[in-house]
């Protein structure tokens, strides 16, 4: 089977930061696109930033320029560094990714999800 695992959630001041990670492990072919979700309270999941292997990103016009995505293809990784943090990013945070297994199957795949808590 195949597993997500995140790390890096937590409680920060306004224009905080934090960093998340999101380990991808397990009968693992080849990942492809992998990106962050977030819901909060009361509200539907949104795409946060997302990030294909080659690299090119995309970003929720509501964390352009405080938001970055990265990843290591090498380690099937994928990090969300979060700058100038808002309580409105309060969430929950789930890593995604598009994963080929080594049984022939394609699928999506979602992490258990990580609280990020953000006080004025």
């Amino acid at each position: 089977q195949v597993q997500l695992v995140e790390s890096g959630g937590g409680l920060v001041q306004f224009g905080g930061s934090l960093t998340l990670s999101c380990a991808a492990s397990g009968r693992i072919f080849a990942v492809n696109a992998m990106g962050w979700y977030r819901q909060a309270p009361g509200k539907q999941r949104e795409l946060v930033a997302a990030i294909t292997r080659g690299g090119r990103t995309n970003y929720a016009d509501a964390v352009k320029g405080r938001f970055t995505i990265s990843r290591d293809n090498a380690k099937n990784m994928v990090f969300l560094q979060m700058n100038s943090l808002k309580p409105e990013d309060t969430a929950v945070y789930y890593c995604n990714a598009d994963i080929f297994t080594d049984w022939g199957s394609k699928g999506d795949y979602w992490g258990q999800g990580t609280q990020v808590t953000v006080s004025s």
